[in-house]
């Protein structure tokens, strides 16, 4: 198990002051990431639109991240929610 440090954009910002969450994670994998942040999302603030996760991307300092891929190593990445505009 390991500590993500998540930073929160968009509709994520407002959950925590400071806009970063602190994630525990069991695997070292961004799916593994995406649903260990989906039960602390459940449990913290059962009032959010927890689906949202499942339609943003993760990035670390550098590019967007795959399921698939890794966690860099640093242990932080953001969670970018999808964006839409007028």
């Amino acid at each position: 198990m390991r500590t993500i440090q998540v930073q929160l954009f968009g509709a994520f910002s407002e959950l925590v002051p400071g806009r970063v969450l602190q994630v525990e994670v069991e695997g070292d994998r961004v799916e593994d990431l995406r649903r260990a942040m989906q039960v602390q999302l459940m449990q913290g603030w059962p009032s959010f639109r927890c689906g949202l996760l499942a339609y943003s991307a993760f990035a670390d300092e550098q590019r967007v991240l795959r399921d698939s891929e890794p966690l860099p190593g640093d242990g932080r990445v953001a969670v970018l929610p999808p964006v839409s505009g007028g």
